[in-house]
């Protein structure tokens, strides 16, 4: 079982990364940011499919192609686990490589975006205190660390309960002979 959720996890982890840095390439102006959000996303899911093929694997491999809800579960938290903790590495590895420029950008766009949605006098000012202070948050490792799991784990635990969920009836893509 740790095999398969190490390479599970790594080979999600890696392509969360490899385009990761496609889309920072991409997203280096302001608009890019806000936009490269719902990408992010996206590519989570995909990479986070994953899951679904280590569980798969273990029951059809390992197990005989019978798998109960619990095992496939765990395997699936357990690869959910591994990409999170791989996509923490390589963020906090990008933000060193770029002298923490990250927030100072995302602050900037959300700033912006609100002066053209027309937000402007002490709303305008408000935001721009409530930024400041999550720029000082973000600069603390134990904020942002676990911030940064969060962005991921949740998508990666559905994805793992679902795929649970699906593979414990053997006859859904049942293994081949």
């Amino acid at each position: 079982m740790k095999k398969i959720i190490m390479l599970y996890g790594l080979v999600s982890g890696a392509v969360i990364i490899g385009s990761m840095i496609i889309g920072l390439q991409m997203a280096s102006d302001h608009e890019g940011i806000a936009a490269m959000e719902w990408l992010g996303y996206l590519i989570m899911i995909v990479a986070l499919s994953m899951i679904f093929v280590g569980i798969k694997r273990y029951r059809d491999q390992e197990l005989g192609g019978v798998i109960r809800f619990k095992t496939a579960a765990l395997v699936g938290i357990g690869i959910a686990t591994v990409s999170s903790l791989v996509y923490v590495v390589a963020w906090e590895a990008n933000l060193s490589l770029t002298d923490y420029a990250f927030i100072d950008q995302y602050t900037a766009s959300v700033i912006e975006t609100k002066k053209a949605e027309g937000l402007s006098g002490a709303d305008l000012e408000a935001l721009e205190a409530e930024m400041a202070a999550i720029k000082v948050k973000y600069g603390n490792p134990l904020f942002r660390l676990p911030m940064t799991f969060l962005e991921i784990f949740p998508v990666g635990l559905l994805i793992a309960f679902l795929a649970a969920a699906l593979l414990r009836n053997n006859k859904v893509l049942p293994a081949e002979a």
